[in-house]
């Protein structure tokens, strides 16, 4: 790279050099040569004799073309260079070198003769490239009447410290065409590689589970705790400490090369250590420490610009869902990230198509996606484990036989148009999906034998919907940026609301219900699993022949959202842009998951790993999961940032229409509700 900057720093002095003596041969010829090699107006007038080389020449041209065949230069920057105002060619080739670091201050100075200004006399043809060896990837310092030429400004300074941007700004605006620049190739294909180090201390006041990150109060390890699923943190409410570096973040961007100047085609590829731990014998003791490195994004996309206001878009692979993930809350805590305390997302595959039109100061953005069905069975306790999570598309999601349907309606546009804010957006976004349970026909004939179960010899199915509506906005001002987000929905497991209910089997109105086990290999009964039952009352007898019928089975409705205020304190206090002090922000959090009361607590439905409900046998009533945090960082430069960050996590359990509502016990005494106040700081190293 070295060898290869000294090449084009030597081919662009000499081109400097020449430039005058060119300028001064140039006949009318020339100049309509040029204004044929250019689509501005302003190329049509003959070249003027000056020895300047702003002049539409045809040596910036010729230059041109070897720096784009040398892969210094794409072909659009060239094509905007060459296109340009002849007076401008020259120097916007100057400044495009002097950005990818092929030149610098004291390159120019030297560059910069007399005879390399516009108001330099023909008679004085003196250039310093020729004085200097052209071995040299630097020049030897200019004569005094050099040094005093003109210098192009260095880039100005911000003027103020930037607004506080979004989590996600919304990518309405298409990738430019070659506007990734690259680390390093792979062949003609550009990558970059980002990412953070993130190290954080945590205490917990209660956490009873043992995680690192709070979670809602279902505790999986006392699922054989006497009383069922009652939880009993001992004689104190059970604090713990963690320390942990497996938020850290790895990606790369990529951009594919097309011919069209009007097709772009990038990706990204990305991942963290927030998965599971290795269990190997050489690591078992210290596995703990040892997260493995799991998939988070990859995708790949295709941009067409129709026109200057129109642009279509093709996308496929993992990425964040089009509904719950538009608007993401800026907290310290990314492990759950407010999963099942009012902030809903998911990363999943999907396909995605949509287009961007701008109307004046607006932008429209309809987008719509398929995505991996799947009925998000995290919660079935027992020996199953991950055999009856099913890993990738849980089979009660794929055995509907169809994807999951997500649209999403954005609206973008500049709210507050001071330097350094972002573009403000509103938006609506919605999910619908299907989930089936399976029944063979080995199942049916072991089932009671006062069921006349002939229409179901071969074996049934019965589904339930999954679907949700959010509404969202983020508005990014000068003085605050308020990011903000409401939902309501059925079945939302998946997408981290409903508080980890998905559905339940509705048996009102029915007799002798009886569960059966489904084809996903669990045993779902009194669990809202696959249930036939009579449709009329048989009494002491059996059910009468044509009424035996399948229970329906509904989803678990849910509510809720967040609010999330960021502060930026340093531009409130005009703070030096580029001091110590510009990079300190405040983040204010609250957020709230809640449940339909009538779902839950429904009493003629079936509860347990899909509806943690309460009937005759009650596990955990969850009814809400709220969160009030407060994060505080400071930015020491643009690759550090410090963290400190409070909150409180709450979840309350639902009261039962008759019966004890105090299933935890924290510290000895009986309670419906569990909190945890939570304090969290380090350090993020970003690259």
């Amino acid at each position: 790279m070295l060898t290869l900057k000294k090449w084009m720093l030597t081919l662009l002095m000499l081109a400097i050099a020449a430039i005058p003596v060119m300028a001064g041969s140039n006949d009318a010829k020339t100049a309509k040569e040029d204004a044929a090699n250019t689509s501005s107006p302003e190329a049509a007038p003959a070249a003027s004799p000056s020895l300047t080389p702003a002049a539409g020449d045809a040596n910036v041209t010729a230059l041109l073309g070897v720096l784009v065949m040398k892969g210094v230069l794409a072909p659009a920057e060239a094509n905007a260079i060459r296109n340009a105002d002849p007076k401008a060619e020259f120097q916007l080739l100057v400044d495009a070198l002097n950005r990818k670091g092929l030149l610098k201050a004291a390159d120019l100075s030297a560059a910069t003769s007399p005879a390399a200004q516009p108001s330099a006399p023909a008679a004085a043809p003196v250039a310093a490239p020729e004085t200097t060896p052209v071995s040299s990837s630097r020049p030897e310092p200019a004569p005094a009447p050099q040094a005093a030429a003109s210098q192009p400004a260095p880039p100005p300074p911000p003027a103020v410290v930037p607004a506080i941007a979004p989590v996600r700004v919304l990518a309405i605006d298409p990738p430019k065409k070659d506007g990734l620049v690259p680390a390093f190739k792979s062949g003609p294909i550009k990558m970059t590689p980002y990412g953070f180090i993130k190290a954080t201390a945590v205490h917990d006041s209660s956490a009873p589970n043992g995680d690192d990150f709070p979670f809602v109060g279902l505790f999986l390890d006392c699922v054989g705790c006497p009383g069922g699923y009652a939880v009993n943190t001992g004689p104190t409410q059970d604090p713990e400490f963690h320390l942990k570096a497996r938020s850290t973040r790895v990606g790369l961007n990529i951009e594919w090369p097309d011919a069209s100047p009007k097709l772009t085609i990038t990706g990204r590829i990305e991942g963290d250590y927030e998965g599971n731990f290795s269990e190997v014998d050489n690591r078992d003791v210290s596995s703990i420490a040892r997260p493995a490195f799991q998939l988070r994004l990859a995708y790949g996309r295709l941009d067409y610009a129709a026109n200057a206001n129109t642009s279509i878009f093709f996308e496929g692979g993992e990425d964040w869902s089009l509904f719950g993930s538009t608007a993401l809350p800026n907290i310290l805590e990314t492990t759950f990230l407010g999963a099942f305390y009012g902030d809903i997302y998911e990363r999943t595959p999907q396909m995605m198509v949509g287009f961007t039109q701008k109307m004046g100061p607006v932008k429209v953005a309809p987008t719509f996606a398929i995505m991996m069905p799947t009925s998000s069975q995290i919660l079935k306790l027992g020996a199953e484990g991950l055999a009856g999570q099913i890993g990738e598309a849980e089979r009660e999601g794929a055995d509907s036989g169809r994807p999951e349907f997500e649209g999403r309606l954005a609206f973008q546009f500049q709210l507050d148009k001071a330097p350094g804010v972002a573009p403000a957006a509103i938006f609506w976004s919605g999910f619908r999906g299907k989930r089936t349970s399976i029944v063979d026909n080995t199942a049916v004939a072991g089932g009671p034998a006062d069921y006349d179960v002939a229409p179901y010899t071969s074996g049934f199915t019965v589904s339930s919907k999954q679907w949700g509506n959010q509404i969202g906005l983020q508005l990014p001002t000068r003085w605050f940026t308020l990011v903000g987000s409401a939902y309501f929905g059925g079945d939302m497991r998946f997408f981290f609301g409903g508080q980890v209910n998905s559905f339940f089997t509705d048996t009102g109105g029915l007799f002798n219900p009886q569960s059966y086990p489904t084809a996903d290999g669990g045993t779902l009964v009194a669990s809202g699993g696959a249930t036939l039952a009579c449709n009329v009352n048989p009494g002491d007898g059996p059910c009468p022949a044509g009424n035996v019928v399948i229970a329906p089975e509904k989803p678990v409705r849910s509510f809720g959202g967040f609010v999330n205020l960021g502060l930026p304190l340093s531009r409130w206090f005009n703070a030096n842009p580029k001091g110590r002090n510009a990079g300190w922000q405040l983040y204010l959090h609250a957020g709230k998951d809640q449940v339909v009361r009538k779902d839950l607590l429904n009493p003629v439905g079936s509860n347990g790993a899909d509806n943690f409900g309460i009937n005759v046998s009650a596990p955990l009533p969850l009814a809400m999961g709220k969160v009030f945090a407060a994060t505080l960082y400071y930015k020491l430069n643009p690759y550090v940032t410090f963290g400190l960050e409070q909150s409180v996590y709450g979840t309350r359990l639902a009261c039962p229409y008759a019966g004890p509502c105090d299933t935890y016990t924290i510290a000895g005494s009986p309670d419906n509700l569990w909190q945890d106040h939570r304090t969290e700081f380090g350090p993020v190293f970003t690259f």
